[in-house]
Protein backbone atom coordinates (compact mmCIF):
# COMPACT_ATOMS: atom_id res chain seq x y z
CA UNK A 1 0.00 0.00 0.00
CA UNK A 2 1.54 3.36 -0.98
CA UNK A 3 2.67 5.63 1.82
CA UNK A 4 0.89 9.00 1.78
CA UNK A 5 2.50 12.40 1.33
CA UNK A 6 2.50 12.74 5.09
CA UNK A 7 5.28 10.16 5.44
CA UNK A 8 8.04 11.28 7.85
CA UNK A 9 10.47 13.89 6.55
CA UNK A 10 14.25 13.63 6.47
CA UNK A 11 16.66 16.55 6.03
CA UNK A 12 20.15 15.66 4.79
CA UNK A 13 23.21 17.82 5.55
CA UNK A 14 26.29 17.66 3.34
CA UNK A 15 29.52 19.48 2.56
CA UNK A 16 30.51 17.92 -0.74
CA UNK A 17 29.51 15.40 -3.39
CA UNK A 18 26.62 13.81 -1.53
CA UNK A 19 27.44 10.43 -3.07
CA UNK A 20 26.15 8.39 -0.15
CA UNK A 21 22.87 10.27 0.19
CA UNK A 22 22.09 9.69 -3.50
CA UNK A 23 20.79 6.20 -2.77
CA UNK A 24 18.37 7.59 -0.18
CA UNK A 25 17.13 10.23 -2.62
CA UNK A 26 16.56 7.61 -5.29
CA UNK A 27 14.73 5.28 -2.90
CA UNK A 28 12.53 8.09 -1.58
CA UNK A 29 11.21 8.82 -5.08
CA UNK A 30 9.11 5.68 -4.72
CA UNK A 31 5.89 6.80 -2.97
CA UNK A 32 5.82 3.49 -1.09
CA UNK A 33 9.18 4.20 0.56
CA UNK A 34 8.54 4.92 4.26
CA UNK A 35 10.16 8.40 4.35
CA UNK A 36 10.57 11.42 2.09
CA UNK A 37 13.62 13.66 1.77
CA UNK A 38 12.24 17.12 2.54
CA UNK A 39 15.45 19.06 1.85
CA UNK A 40 19.20 18.85 1.42
CA UNK A 41 21.35 21.52 3.05
CA UNK A 42 25.03 22.42 2.77
CA UNK A 43 27.47 24.51 4.77
CA UNK A 44 29.13 26.07 1.72
CA UNK A 45 28.43 27.19 -1.82
CA UNK A 46 29.10 24.79 -4.65
CA UNK A 47 28.53 21.50 -2.83
CA UNK A 48 27.93 19.06 -5.68
CA UNK A 49 25.38 17.14 -3.66
CA UNK A 50 22.99 20.07 -3.98
CA UNK A 51 22.83 19.40 -7.71
CA UNK A 52 21.99 15.75 -7.03
CA UNK A 53 19.13 16.90 -4.80
CA UNK A 54 17.84 19.32 -7.42
CA UNK A 55 17.88 16.52 -10.00
CA UNK A 56 15.50 14.64 -7.70
CA UNK A 57 13.31 17.74 -7.27
CA UNK A 58 14.29 17.99 -3.60
CA UNK A 59 14.52 21.52 -2.13
CA UNK A 60 17.99 22.72 -1.18
CA UNK A 61 19.48 25.41 1.05
CA UNK A 62 22.90 26.68 2.00
CA UNK A 63 23.80 27.98 5.46
CA UNK A 64 27.36 29.13 4.92
CA UNK A 65 29.68 28.64 7.85
CA UNK A 66 31.75 31.66 6.85
CA UNK A 67 28.76 33.98 7.27
CA UNK A 68 28.74 33.52 11.07
CA UNK A 69 31.25 34.59 13.72
CA UNK A 70 31.48 31.17 15.40
CA UNK A 71 30.24 27.60 15.36
CA UNK A 72 27.51 28.28 17.91
CA UNK A 73 25.84 31.05 15.91
CA UNK A 74 26.11 29.02 12.71
CA UNK A 75 24.54 26.01 14.43
CA UNK A 76 21.65 28.16 15.67
CA UNK A 77 21.01 29.44 12.15
CA UNK A 78 21.29 25.95 10.66
CA UNK A 79 18.87 24.54 13.24
CA UNK A 80 16.36 27.26 12.38
CA UNK A 81 16.66 26.45 8.67
CA UNK A 82 16.33 22.71 9.23
CA UNK A 83 13.35 23.08 11.59
CA UNK A 84 11.48 24.90 8.81
CA UNK A 85 11.05 21.51 7.07
CA UNK A 86 9.74 19.78 10.23
CA UNK A 87 11.90 16.69 9.88
CA UNK A 88 11.64 13.54 11.96
CA UNK A 89 15.29 12.70 11.23
CA UNK A 90 18.26 14.88 10.30
CA UNK A 91 21.03 12.94 8.55
CA UNK A 92 24.59 14.24 8.48
CA UNK A 93 26.01 12.51 5.40
CA UNK A 94 29.41 14.01 4.75
CA UNK A 95 28.87 17.28 6.61
CA UNK A 96 32.43 18.24 7.52
CA UNK A 97 31.48 20.49 10.44
CA UNK A 98 31.00 19.80 14.14
CA UNK A 99 27.48 20.78 15.15
CA UNK A 100 27.16 22.73 18.38
CA UNK A 101 24.90 21.02 20.98
CA UNK A 102 22.41 23.85 20.46
CA UNK A 103 21.66 22.37 17.04
CA UNK A 104 20.67 19.03 18.56
CA UNK A 105 18.13 20.68 20.87
CA UNK A 106 16.78 23.27 18.40
CA UNK A 107 16.36 21.41 15.11
CA UNK A 108 13.35 19.45 16.35
CA UNK A 109 14.46 16.03 15.13
CA UNK A 110 16.54 12.96 15.81
CA UNK A 111 20.05 13.69 14.45
CA UNK A 112 22.19 10.88 13.06
CA UNK A 113 25.53 10.64 11.29
CA UNK A 114 26.99 8.27 8.72
CA UNK A 115 30.71 7.60 9.25
CA UNK A 116 33.18 5.55 7.15
CA UNK A 117 34.69 3.35 9.85
CA UNK A 118 33.69 0.88 12.53
CA UNK A 119 33.44 3.31 15.41
CA UNK A 120 34.86 3.88 17.94
CA UNK A 121 37.89 3.17 15.76
CA UNK A 122 39.05 5.98 13.47
CA UNK A 123 36.76 8.85 14.37
CA UNK A 124 37.23 12.21 12.68
CA UNK A 125 37.58 13.47 9.15
CA UNK A 126 40.22 11.06 7.81
CA UNK A 127 38.80 7.71 8.86
CA UNK A 128 39.63 5.75 5.69
CA UNK A 129 43.18 7.09 5.47
CA UNK A 130 43.76 6.43 9.16
CA UNK A 131 42.47 2.86 8.92
CA UNK A 132 44.84 2.11 6.03
CA UNK A 133 47.78 3.69 7.85
CA UNK A 134 47.08 1.59 10.93
CA UNK A 135 47.06 -1.60 8.88
CA UNK A 136 43.66 -2.94 9.91
CA UNK A 137 42.26 -5.88 7.97
CA UNK A 138 38.65 -4.92 8.61
CA UNK A 139 36.92 -1.57 8.59
CA UNK A 140 33.42 -0.50 7.55
CA UNK A 141 30.64 2.01 8.08
CA UNK A 142 28.65 3.19 11.10
CA UNK A 143 25.37 5.01 11.55
CA UNK A 144 25.19 6.60 14.98
CA UNK A 145 23.20 9.13 16.94
CA UNK A 146 24.87 12.51 17.00
CA UNK A 147 25.98 13.95 20.33
CA UNK A 148 28.27 16.78 21.42
CA UNK A 149 31.45 14.81 20.68
CA UNK A 150 33.20 13.90 17.44
CA UNK A 151 31.73 10.60 16.22
CA UNK A 152 31.05 9.54 19.80
CA UNK A 153 27.25 9.05 19.80
CA UNK A 154 25.51 5.71 20.44
CA UNK A 155 25.78 3.29 17.52
CA UNK A 156 22.65 2.38 15.57
CA UNK A 157 24.08 0.09 12.88
CA UNK A 158 27.40 -1.08 11.47
CA UNK A 159 28.57 -3.01 8.42
CA UNK A 160 32.07 -4.44 8.03
CA UNK A 161 34.24 -4.05 4.92
CA UNK A 162 37.42 -6.13 4.47
CA UNK A 163 40.61 -4.27 3.57
CA UNK A 164 42.33 -5.70 0.50
CA UNK A 165 46.09 -5.88 0.05
CA UNK A 166 45.95 -3.61 -2.99
CA UNK A 167 43.58 -1.03 -1.49
CA UNK A 168 44.37 2.65 -1.56
CA UNK A 169 42.26 5.32 0.11
CA UNK A 170 40.07 5.80 -2.95
CA UNK A 171 39.27 2.14 -3.59
CA UNK A 172 38.58 1.36 0.05
CA UNK A 173 36.42 4.42 0.52
CA UNK A 174 34.33 3.52 -2.53
CA UNK A 175 33.56 0.06 -1.13
CA UNK A 176 32.67 1.61 2.22
CA UNK A 177 30.32 4.02 0.44
CA UNK A 178 28.57 1.05 -1.15
CA UNK A 179 27.62 -0.35 2.26
CA UNK A 180 26.82 3.14 3.60
CA UNK A 181 24.24 3.57 0.84
CA UNK A 182 22.60 0.25 1.67
CA UNK A 183 22.56 1.11 5.37
CA UNK A 184 21.00 4.53 4.82
CA UNK A 185 18.17 3.10 2.72
CA UNK A 186 17.53 0.44 5.36
CA UNK A 187 18.15 2.27 8.64
CA UNK A 188 16.84 5.81 8.10
CA UNK A 189 13.23 4.61 7.58
CA UNK A 190 13.49 2.57 10.78
CA UNK A 191 14.69 5.59 12.75
CA UNK A 192 11.95 7.79 11.28
CA UNK A 193 9.05 5.40 11.81
CA UNK A 194 9.93 3.63 15.06
CA UNK A 195 10.40 4.79 18.65
CA UNK A 196 14.10 5.35 19.35
CA UNK A 197 15.33 4.99 22.93
CA UNK A 198 18.78 4.64 24.46
CA UNK A 199 19.95 2.54 27.37
CA UNK A 200 23.43 3.81 28.11
CA UNK A 201 25.16 3.42 24.76
CA UNK A 202 22.64 0.90 23.42
CA UNK A 203 20.07 2.12 20.90
CA UNK A 204 16.70 0.37 20.90
CA UNK A 205 14.06 0.62 18.20
CA UNK A 206 10.50 -0.28 19.05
Amino acid sequence: MPVSATRPAVVVLISGAGSTMAALLAAAEDPSFPVRVAAVGADRDGAAGLDIAKAHDVPTFTTRFRDYPNRHSWSVALARQVAHYRPTVVLSAGLMRILDPIFLTNCGALVVNSHPSLLPSFAGGHAVRDALAYGVRLTGATIHLLDAGVDTGPIVAQTAVPVRDDDDESSLHERIKEVEREMLVRVIPELATMTVTTDGRKVRLG
